[in-house]
């Protein structure tokens, strides 16, 4: 997986892609980021599917501040971004939310 940053000189905006490679996503049909971004909206950013396979989106977000986020696959499987600048506990259940630093 993986995340890119591209900041904006003309805005206090960061230009953030994330990528998730076919291996990854187990032969999922859809591929959703979800964060707080989108108000954890789990429909709200979908990923388009790359003729390899892999799942892109690039959102702009806010340069200056963190975001909680984790993929969701085919709306039943959540999974984190391994190159996550960081990782937090999610408040919800033991498992962990990524963070982007941006």
């Amino acid at each position: 997986m993986a995340i890119t940053k591209q900041y904006l000189k003309s805005k206090p905006v960061c230009k953030v892609t994330f990528a998730v490679p076919a291996d990854v996503t187990n032969g999922a049909k859809a591929v959703n980021v979800v964060g707080e971004f989108n108000n954890w909206d789990a429909s709200a950013t979908a990923l388009k599917k790359q003729k390899d396979g892999t799942f892109k989106g690039t959102l702009e977000l806010e340069a200056g501040k963190e975001f909680q986020f984790r993929y969701l696959f085919d709306s039943a499987i959540w999974a984190n971004e391994t190159e996550a600048d960081k990782f937090v506990p999610n408040g919800i259940t033991s498992d962990e939310n990524s963070v982007v630093v941006l």
